[in-house]
Formats: C-alpha cells, structure tokens, sequence
C-alpha cells in the first residue's frame, strides 16, 4: 500500500465558496492531466478519466464543473462506485453523473457507466476492471458518510477485507446489514487498490460533523473501523474541500 501524505486541507465560508473553490480545484487537475497525458496508439492527444462518487453532497461542485471550458470529448467519465439497480435508476450514480456533470458542453465526454443492461454483477465488475486496467483514473471524486465509509466501503460490511485485499480496481461488494449502505445491499465499487492508483483524490464535504469525523480519521490508523482512511493512502496527497 502507498505511504500515508497528510491531506491538503481547504476550508471554504460557506456552499457557494465550496463548490466554486472545488471546482476550480477539479477544473485545474483535469487540464494537467490532459497536458500530461500520452498519445494513443494513433498519435492523438491523449485523455483523462475522471471518476465520480454519489450521493447528495457533490452535485452543486458537478453542475459547476460542467460549464468550465474544458476539452470534454479528450475527457472519459466514470464511477468510483454504483448501486445494483437498473440501468438509469433514480438512485443509480450514473443517473446522478448525466443529470448533473454531462451537460451541455461537458456531455461531449465519454461515460463509462458501471451497469450494463442484460450483464450479470460479475460481469460488469470485469468489465469496469477492463477498462481501469486500459486507462488509470486521473482524479477520483470521493465522499464520506456519516459512518466514516468512502466509494461503498462501509465499516462492518462482510466483504471489507476483500476490499481491502484485491488487487484490481473494482469488486463487488455486500453491504447488508450496514446503515450506511440503506436499502442497496449489493454493489460495485474501488476497492483499496483502485483507489490508491488514482493519481488525485479528492474529497468533498460538509457540516461540522464530517469535520469532526475526518480529524478522528486523522488521528488513527483503523481502515475497518473508519474507511475513509484508504483515501489517505496514494501516490499524492488527498485534496479535502469542506464548508460548514
């Protein structure tokens, strides 16, 4: 596992600032990506992966994101984790990624879902493996719940070890009987690895409490306990954008 960088730390006023702030932060790591990256087998320029993280806190940051002058069509858009639900579900992270990040200008990128229609959970985790393994993702855009998980890495869930230990990006995962998961039990998600071959990690919060929680993640070392702490494992430090 890479070495433990303390966090780059930014604390904003307010949500405008925050998500102003993050962006333009996301903004500045995706044009060095894209100015750093190799051309392809062709000779083209090549892109950038950019993957996304759910839930309620980071679509004002994707919404932002989406009117920057970037080169989207240079630009794949992926997930660092997805519910097994259908295709398009109202609670599905790509349906948060098309309503939020892929508009206007930015739908020129290309999403890579992690839900395929008519393929089982094993396949889509090989192909969501596949392609990780084609093209490393350049920023990952993470969370943290309450509970102190991150991606669908929750404290108590069954499978955290295999998350912990396997070498390729993504797994499957079971999160029953763990709150923070609520009523999708089943999922794809980065496991210790995908996360640690991100070249950025970035972290979006909010409240006093998140705030409260990550100086706990800080101050030890348990990943089970609070696995929020894999995101402190990489090659660069974790970027953290919190507000009140």
């Amino acid at each position: 596992m890479h070495v433990i960088l303390p966090p780059r730390f930014h604390a904003h006023a307010d949500a405008g600032a925050w998500a102003e702030a993050a962006c333009s932060d996301i903004t500045g790591l995706l044009r060095n990506a894209l100015r750093g990256a190799s051309p392809d087998a062709s000779g083209n320029a090549g892109g950038a992966r950019l993957l996304l993280s759910g839930g309620s806190t980071p679509g004002p940051v994707y919404v932002a994101l989406a009117r920057q002058a970037l080169d989207w069509s240079k630009i794949c858009v992926g997930l660092v984790d997805e519910r097994w639900v259908p295709v398009g579900d109202a609670d599905s992270n790509g349906r948060l990624a098309s309503e939020t990040l892929l508009q206007g200008a930015a739908a020129a990128a290309r999403f890579e879902p992690l839900l395929h229609a008519g393929r089982t959970l094993e396949d889509c985790v090989a192909l969501a493996n596949a392609t990780a393994a084609g093209a490393p993702a350049a920023i990952a855009l993470l969370g943290m719940g309450p509970d102190g998980h991150t991606a669908s890495i929750f404290p108590g869930m069954r499978d955290i070890d295999a998350a912990l230990a396997a070498h390729d990006d993504y797994l499957a995962v079971d999160a029953d009987g763990c709150p923070g998961a609520g009523a999708w039990r089943q999922r794809i998600t980065l496991g210790a690895a995908g996360l640690a071959r991100a070249a950025q990690r970035v972290l979006l919060i909010r409240g006093q409490a998140k705030r409260a929680l990550f100086q706990q993640a800080l101050d030890g070392d348990d990943v089970c306990a609070l696995p929020i702490r894999l995101a402190f494992h990489g090659a660069t430090p974790l970027r953290v954008h919190w507000c009140p």
